[in-house]
């Protein structure tokens, strides 16, 4: 895992973080939790399903899979599934949904996610710096402890 795997979440998260609108905001993080999830998801089934072919089945909701495929993340996944009705309601027009408070917590715990997401992937990672140090980073304090 590279740092560059990460990226889309980080600019997401930043976007998020630069967002004027409270909605936009919401949006953001979610986006950036979304693309957190793609990575964990992408790493576990590259790892578990080399060389297996499975018959295709039907779609399901990212959190479903996460929380099944990565059991350490279930608690989150089920956070952001929970926030999933609202998230579409907001990007339907519904903006007055999300007030500034319930944002900005997203937005937190989206950072404390992808915190716990870049240690998990540093301590699996093969080291590629310079200094031998791996190449995922992370992006703030966690001083809350969830799921990890």
């Amino acid at each position: 895992m590279t740092a560059a795997e990460l990226a889309p979440a980080a600019s997401a998260l930043t976007q998020a973080e630069l967002a004027e609108q409270p909605a936009e905001r919401f949006l953001g993080a979610h986006l950036a939790a979304l693309r957190v999830a793609a990575v964990v998801l992408a790493h576990r089934t590259l790892s578990s399903h080399s060389g297996s072919r499975r018959a295709p089945s039907r779609p399901r909701d990212v959190w479903q899979v996460l929380a099944e495929v990565a059991p350490e993340y279930a608690e989150w996944a089920g956070f952001f599934a929970a926030s999933a009705l609202k998230r579409l309601a907001v990007q339907s027009g519904a903006v007055a949904l999300v007030g500034t408070r319930e944002a900005d917590d997203l937005l937190r715990d989206v950072t404390i996610f992808y915190d716990q997401v870049a240690r998990r992937l540093r301590a699996h990672a093969v080291p590629t710096g310079s200094a031998g140090e791996p190449s995922v980073v992370e992006r703030g304090s966690t001083s809350r402890s969830a799921a990890s």
